[in-house]
């Protein structure tokens, strides 16, 4: 790559994110549907002892971010990781790791598209659930050509409204339990009563599956894909060197407070065998509370119904934000393999507000294939666009962990000071992958073969597609 393309990646967007928007877009990344939704199955599978597999999961999550951050923070460019396997590993990595994480989002794309269709329906049941994904679907992608600044306060508001709906749950929660109106059931204790903190063990073979915290751990790990949206920001970030450090750095701590304390809380409120795999504490917490109702302008109103509907507006909240941090950061990742040479020049193209239309549009065009989708099989919509996510993300990860020892070998050997050094390099990298890979290895006998299976066939399809295409 030439000088001239190196220093010109990041000139070209405007650096219109602010700090608190880079904080907010962390922040939202760390809390979606796996947190509010997705729980239910972990605790299934491993009762409380799944709040140890958060918290093992955050720590995995951190030093990957870390790695990440170290790499954006000395070169904020466009691209993000893909720029950084193409610089520093080769041609074919930064080529796969673009279009992997391309492919990865436009799947999230089409299964948060599909999620908002089924929210709309809790209200209006007669609405298509195209009809309800094909609206958020334009208005989303409206707001991502205006302007990156109109992408950045979207993603503030809707992260505002996910953490404020957390820290209420975990203070409601607190309050039941130290007030004991939470219901009889509502203790600590909860934690360790009921065949201890591990009453499914470790790994244990069942007449079902599998069961225990690492049967669990797959799932679990999943719930922090997103967490890597932060190095997508760094190429319009403004002081990318004080706000990405600062924003990557905060993920343990929310990490600890948002999933690891909330578990803690709503665990306690509700004993782990009344959990079900289509539920999570979340909702435990508010099945106690049947029976209460208060007066609204005259009207009473059961206060299960009112939780009902403010549950449902947090998790399309959730939903909406995913969607629209998977188009922003779709079109810059298509932006970035444009600059590289691993894509075509037209996607370089940027519209009056500096905005890459064409990356946006392109990628727009693939995640509106749910729509079709979801107008023609709309009961296995979610199942089919799923199948693919967990793969790919598998590869994300590794290709970060593995990319950031090229850098560091790289700067090392040039004898440049890192900015924002990663924690216990190498260490970290070598943890962190043998991580992955035991969690490829448990979802190989788990019932998630499949997945497994897809990665050389994606990888091969991916070194095919290079092949044909022979970027420059």
């Amino acid at each position: 790559m030439s000088d001239e393309n190196k220093t010109g990646q990041n000139e070209t967007l405007v650096r219109g994110l602010t700090n608190r928007h880079i904080q907010l877009i962390a922040l939202g990344g760390a809390i979606g549907t796996g947190l509010f939704l997705g729980i239910g199955p972990a605790a299934v599978l491993a009762g409380p002892s799944v709040i140890l597999g958060y918290a093992l999961a955050g720590i995995i999550a951190f030093f990957i971010m870390r790695q990440l951050g170290e790499m954006v923070v000395q070169e904020p460019v466009s691209g993000s990781f893909s720029y950084f396997a193409y610089k520093y590993w080769g041609n074919f990595p930064g080529f796969a790791s673009g279009w992997n994480y391309w492919i990865l989002y436009i799947l999230v794309s089409m299964a948060e598209l599909t999620a908002i269709g089924h929210y709309i329906h809790f209200w209006w049941p007669e609405i298509p659930l195209w009809v309800s994904s094909l609206f958020f679907f334009i208005v989303i992608n409206a707001l991502n050509l205006a302007s990156v600044k109109v992408y950045g306060e979207t993603e503030f508001w809707f992260s505002i409204i996910k953490v404020v709906a957390i820290i209420a749950m975990i203070i409601f929660g607190v309050y039941l339990l130290i007030s004991g109106t939470g219901g009889e059931k509502a203790t600590i204790t909860n934690l360790w009563n009921d065949g201890g903190f591990f009453p499914k063990g470790l790994f244990n073979k069942t007449e079902d599956g599998y069961s225990g915290l690492f049967a669990a751990m797959a799932m679990i790990m999943f719930s922090f894909g997103g967490l890597e949206l932060i190095g997508i920001t760094a190429a319009e970030a403004k002081n990318p060197e004080k706000t990405i450090p600062q924003a990557t750095n905060q993920v343990i701590y929310r990490i600890l407070i948002f999933y690891v304390g909330a578990l803690v809380i709503l665990f306690s409120l509700s004993p782990w065998r009344d959990i079900t795999e289509g539920s999570s504490p979340f909702v435990m917490v508010f099945q106690n509370l049947n029976g209460l109702e208060f007066s609204l302008f005259g009207k009473v109103i059961q206060f299960n119904t009112l939780i009902a509907n403010v549950l449902n507006i947090i998790v399309l909240t959730a939903a909406l934000s995913v969607y629209n941090s998977s188009v922003y950061s779709n079109s810059r990742m298509l932006f970035g393999l444009a600059q590289q040479g691993n894509a075509p020049k037209f996607l370089k193209k940027l519209n009056k507000n500096s905005v890459p239309i064409n990356a946006i549009l392109i990628s727009s065009c693939f995640a509106g294939i749910c729509i079709i989708i979801n107008k023609l099989v709309p009961e296995k919509a979610f199942e089919y666009l799923m199948a693919l996510v967990v793969s790919t993300l598998i590869i994300n990860w590794l290709m970060i962990c593995y990319t950031h020892l090229k850098f560091k070998k790289a700067i090392n050997t040039s004898g440049i000071q890192s900015k924002f050094p990663s924690i216990f390099y190498p260490i970290s990298n070598y943890i962190c992958i043998v991580f992955l890979l035991l969690i490829l290895g448990l979802m190989s006998i788990t019932g998630m073969e499949i997945q497994v299976i897809l990665i050389p066939v994606w990888i091969a399809f991916l070194f095919v597609m290079y092949k044909l295409y022979k970027p420059k």
